[in-house]
């Protein structure tokens, strides 16, 4: 299969353990077959690939997210980065000049989009390949997932088919109803928009050449900051006369919110917290270094970062995006491709830093115009270059730079330190970066 995994998200609706960098499909909440805490992301593209080895994935996401992806996946991962924000069927149309004109897709090969963050079980990855293969044929250009309802629900769109059949032609569309009008399409066969796809690229290019003006994937990506914002339903869907739609009966939840992602977990308790037994419908996420007690508590979710606390009953967690919106707040943590930092402390001149460097990773070679900077090793072993002089560094080791010097340190163990910064203006702007006059080894850092 060509897939195409769509990830976006401001972060807003599972704040604090979410922020503009860390969506949701990044917050590890869910165990895999070892035990271990993983990602939506990280669950969907492993599903991905023990249904088809062989497939071709591409995620589509905004710079902003690019050092996420690398940290919870891996550096080849392949990543369709959307220069700046042009609606859906820009970045739809630039992943896809992707698959083609970088990693030599066939436009006659079908390809399929999907949301990066529902929780599914493997049986939808066997539907996603009969999507593929309805979407290769001739007669095809556009094939939808229609996921069966359990319930009318207000908060989806709705899929009409002209049958019960597993494949149907679409009758029509409905937008996100009343329940009374939910009821009624439900009575009608209906399914639930899923947000799920396929089609060739040919077709796809066939009618974006009609709407924007490119040549190729490179050509796209040079002008996109000049192109007119365009939604696939508006570019594509409404004005295809033929689109079919296969049904998908097997586990589908969308884990937007805190009520809905509390019920999809499978522990009440993730982090150091104690509920009382008296507590009912109450879970609690910590990712704080201090322990949370819950007492008394019904319907209740907790959760506390680095960004902050929350305590909601969960039927109104839903609300919770225009009370952050309302919060001016710098990213207090985040996965990078090199490891993860989390701030600790901020002060009018300084700011102290936690950063943990994976092996054979490093820090980009840089030096600040504001600030001087301290770090402290706490364990591991690395590799600090200090204006082009190389050191060895353990635990206990203590590196000094000041404004203006060029620094960096590659981590041959995993490295975790405190990073002091000091200065009259501190910011993540003032930055520059330089090439290494030669590169480490990641073993030895030699």
């Amino acid at each position: 299969m060509n897939i195409i995994l769509l990830s976006g998200g401001s972060g807003k609706r599972l704040w604090p353990l979410s922020n503009d960098v860390r969506s949701k499909q990044f917050i590890k909440l869910f165990h895999d077959e070892n035990g271990h805490y993983e990602s939506m992301l990280q669950r969907v593209y492993h599903q991905i690939q023990k249904a088809d080895p062989k497939a071709n994935i591409v995620i589509a996401t905004s710079k902003s997210q690019v050092s996420s992806i690398h940290n919870q996946l891996d550096m080849d991962v392949s990543i369709s980065i959307e220069p700046c924000r042009r609606d859906t069927f820009p970045a739809i149309l630039l992943s896809t000049l992707y698959l083609t004109d970088v990693l030599g897709v066939s436009p006659q090969e079908p390809v399929v989009v999907c949301p990066v963050d529902p929780l599914v079980g493997d049986t939808y990855f066997t539907t996603m390949q009969t999507l593929a293969e309805q979407a290769g044929k001739p007669e095809s250009h556009l094939v939808l997932m229609g996921i069966e309802p359990s319930y009318p629900s207000e908060k989806y769109g709705y899929i009409i088919p002209n049958s019960n059949d597993v494949i149907s032609s679409v009758k029509t569309f409905k937008e996100k109803p009343d329940r009374a009008s939910a009821e009624n399409y439900l009575n009608q066969g209906a399914l639930w928009n899923a947000g799920v796809f396929a089609y060739r690229p040919e077709y796809i290019l066939a009618l974006a050449h009609e709407l924007l003006d490119f040549v190729d994937y490179y050509d796209l990506f040079d002008r996109y900051e000049t192109l007119e914002k365009i939604s696939f339903d508006y570019a594509v869907v409404e004005k295809e006369p033929v689109i079919q739609v296969v049904r998908y009966p097997g586990e589908w939840k969308d884990v937007g919110t805190w009520n809905t992602l509390t019920e999809a977990m499978d522990e009440t308790i993730i982090g150091e917290a104690i509920i009382s037994d008296d507590c009912e419908n109450v879970h609690v996420i910590n990712e704080l270094g201090v322990p949370i007690v819950a007492m008394g508590l019904k319907n209740v979710v907790l959760a506390a970062s680095p960004e902050g606390i929350l305590v909601s009953d969960k039927d109104q967690s839903d609300k919770i995006k225009p009370y952050v919106e309302n919060l001016n707040q710098n990213i207090r943590f985040a996965d990078k491709s090199w490891g993860s930092f989390q701030v600790l402390a901020v002060d009018e001149d300084s700011m102290t830093i936690r950063l943990t460097i994976k092996p054979g990773h490093s820090l980009s070679y840089h030096s600040h115009v504001h600030r001087d900077e301290v770090w402290t090793i706490l364990s591991g072993e690395g590799t600090t270059v200090v204006d082009d002089m190389e050191q060895l560094v353990h635990g206990g080791d203590v590196i000094a730079m000041q404004a203006g010097c060029r620094h960096t340190i590659q981590a041959i163990t995993e490295v975790t330190l405190i990073e002091i910064q000091r200065g009259e203006e501190i910011s993540v702007y003032d930055k520059e970066k330089y090439k290494l006059k030669r590169a480490l080894s990641p073993k030895t850092g030699q």
